[in-house]
């Protein structure tokens, strides 16, 4: 019995659907560098936002150490400017009056802390564009802003949900919220017995060593902030790196579709090799000799002072072409002249088109010479 006329035209099975990923098999090959650069002008980069958050908190309050005593004063100048205007607001005649009195109290207040603390949010940004441009590069693109309408799956939603990437960020913020609650209680433990001493000393005092205390807290947390970034960072740069990741069909069909397919590229070159092979014959009747094995090889020699200083190839060839190479020149009736050794030299040496090196002058020059004899008897 012929098992063959039995098989069921239905049972045909694509195994690369069983693979981890799908078709094309497991995802193990490294990205390309193509895929990487669509990637990022998709706006996909490796970036923590954890980093950039905690440096920003670190030139914050590191900031705000140099400059506490400027804040200080001047907020409590504009807390004494409008304390010192209560007065005319409230005792001034006609409701209309004092409503305007306190737009205009209101706006100063608002102008000053606006001066006060506006340095402060643009140095922010600029150390955040640059922390952000030392992590991924400058690269300017609007489509991650694109609408997705993936985004809005709910199946794809409750994947993100409980993925082990969201796994990470729960333990991430829990991690962080811990480290946040314990710096914090230290500090306050710590500065317990002066904070007690807050209601005894002047108004100034006060204000200075509570800017210490929460500046001094505040750097112990940007700088456990800073682990936690930098631990993101590490975690970002290898889920982007596995993501990245490709299957070996997809590695061969991006190389079919930027290079080109092998039968495409090999027909490629025999016609580049075709082109070369005819502009190569049309230049043999220029030729003054052909040198050649004398069944293998032959090497086409022009030599014309007024256009090189040495002897140039212009033509060479082994077996099928080396016998239309001596087919060619019979028909032009240029000499031929069988030197293996020369010819082996020549054709293993020099390329079409190239002056032949100094060391095979003489032997080229001896059968130029011979020629030129021979003509000049004939």
């Amino acid at each position: 019995m012929d098992f063959r006329e039995r098989r069921s035209p239905e049972l045909v099975y694509d195994l690369q659907r069983f693979g981890k990923d799908g078709p094309g098999g497991e995802k193990t090959e490294p990205a390309t560098a193509k895929k990487l650069r669509d990637a990022r002008n998709e706006g996909k980069v490796v970036k923590s936002k954890d980093l950039t958050a905690a440096v920003n908190l670190i030139a914050l309050f590191l900031i705000l150490r140099i400059f506490i005593s400027y804040v200080a004063e001047g907020l409590t100048e504009n807390f004494f400017a409008i304390y010192n205007k209560i007065p005319d607001i409230v005792f001034n005649n006609g409701s209309g009056a004092t409503l305007r009195a306190m737009d205009v109290v209101l706006r100063t207040a608002i102008v000053r802390c606006l001066q006060i603390v506006l340095p402060f949010f643009l140095i922010g940004l600029i150390i955040g564009l640059l922390i952000n441009i030392l992590q991924v590069g400058w690269k300017i693109t609007t489509k991650p802003m694109k609408p997705n309408l993936s985004k809005f799956n709910p199946i794809s939603g409750f994947k993100r949900i409980f993925s082990k990437d969201s796994l990470f960020e729960l333990l991430k913020s829990i991690l962080k919220v811990a480290l946040i609650m314990y710096i914090a209680y230290t500090s306050v433990r710590d500065h317990a017995d002066e904070i007690f001493l807050l209601y005894d000393i002047e108004l100034m005092r006060a204000i200075m060593l509570m800017g210490d205390i929460i500046i001094s807290t505040g750097l112990k947390i940007s700088f456990i902030y800073l682990l936690v970034g930098f631990a993101d960072w590490f975690y970002q740069k290898h889920k982007f790196k596995e993501d990245m990741k490709m299957t070996k069909q997809e590695v061969k069909d991006e190389f079919k579709n930027t290079e080109g397919s092998p039968e495409i590229k090999g027909r490629q070159r025999q016609k580049m090799r075709e082109v070369s092979q005819r502009r190569m014959m049309q230049d043999i009747p220029k030729a003054d000799v052909v040198i050649t094995n004398p069944t293998h090889l032959a090497i086409a020699i022009q030599y014309d002072p007024s256009v090189a200083k040495a002897p140039v190839v212009l033509a060479k060839g082994a077996d099928y072409l080396a016998r239309k190479i001596r087919e060619k020149a019979k028909e032009c009736k240029i000499e031929i002249v069988e030197n293996k050794p020369l010819a082996h030299s020549l054709y293993g040496s020099v390329e079409i088109g190239d002056e032949i090196p100094p060391e095979l002058y003489h032997p080229v020059a001896e059968i130029l010479a011979m020629l030129q004899k021979y003509k000049d008897k004939v």
